[in-house]
């Protein structure tokens, strides 16, 4: 088997791109948000609650330290008003949107309502798909990012700690794609990108805690697990890349999946 980490968007590639990534103050989508910066595309950093706003505000600086333009709003994604009011900043400050990616997801905190995950998962993504659907030209694009333990979950278990954050991503994925005719009246593309367990998440620390030794036996399975920096490089090249028939990106390994799930 081989791996390959793909070079992120080439500077000044994204000069003029307005983008809006979710889930953004840490992680595979704070580090999406600099690679997407570094290109030239005007970023807006997304974030839940008030506890992150000190790590986005220093993600705002970072980016434009290094001569980037980003911005950061406080939005919870299960909230229909907070997402109206995050897509109003995007119309006010940028005057539209080239490049949304899905990134946030969850469901194994602690202290969530039981549906919680469904909420997030399916309900937020299509909500805020259609929020900034009318921001959106023709010619621009739709980055979802899911695992393949939730991509391939209707025929390969996976852990059970994971899945029903599993399933409520697959279903995520499904109500995403049902929306491909509206997109594609709109000429806005949809690419999904599915990667293995990835090191240095939060969703890999829970999952370890839950289940000691499960990162490292699917490491020594897959052969390799990409980390954060490379996963986020394959998630900012979705953005320009050809769109892959089937409009999924896999990333990394997936011989333990079966194909009856893409």
């Amino acid at each position: 088997m081989s791996f390959r980490v793909t070079n992120a968007p080439a500077p000044g590639s994204l000069a003029g791109k307005r983008a809006l990534i979710t889930g953004s103050s840490r992680g595979i989508g704070a580090d999406t948000a600099k690679l997407l910066a570094a290109a030239g595309a005007s970023v807006v950093l997304n974030y839940r609650d008030e506890r992150k706003a000190r790590r986005a505000d220093k993600l705002v600086a970072d980016i434009e330290a290094a001569g980037g333009t980003a911005f950061a709003v406080r939005a919870d994604l299960t909230d229909d008003p907070a997402v109206a009011a995050l897509l109003e900043a995007v119309r006010e400050r940028l005057g539209g949107l080239d490049l949304l990616v899905l990134n946030a997801s969850g469901g194994m905190e602690s202290g969530m309502a039981e549906d919680y995950a469904l909420k997030l998962n399916r309900d937020a993504q299509v909500g805020v798909l259609r929020a900034a659907l009318p921001l959106m030209p023709p010619g621009a694009r739709v980055v979802f990012v899911t695992s393949h333990q939730a991509h391939f979950i209707r025929t390969t278990p996976t852990m059970p700690e994971y899945e029903p954050v599993a399933r409520s991503k697959r279903a995520g994925e499904d109500a995403l794609r049902e929306l491909q005719p509206e997109l594609a009246e709109a000429g806005v593309e949809l690419v999904v990108v599915s990667g293995d367990m990835i090191e240095g998440t939060i969703t890999a620390t829970l999952l370890e805690r839950a289940n000691p030794g499960a990162i490292s036996s699917r490491r020594e399975s897959a052969g390799k697990l990409y980390n954060v920096g490379e996963f986020a490089a394959e998630v900012a090249a979705a953005a320009v890349d050809p769109v892959p028939e089937g409009s999924t990106r896999y990333v990394g390994d997936t011989s333990a999946f079966t194909p009856e799930g893409a």
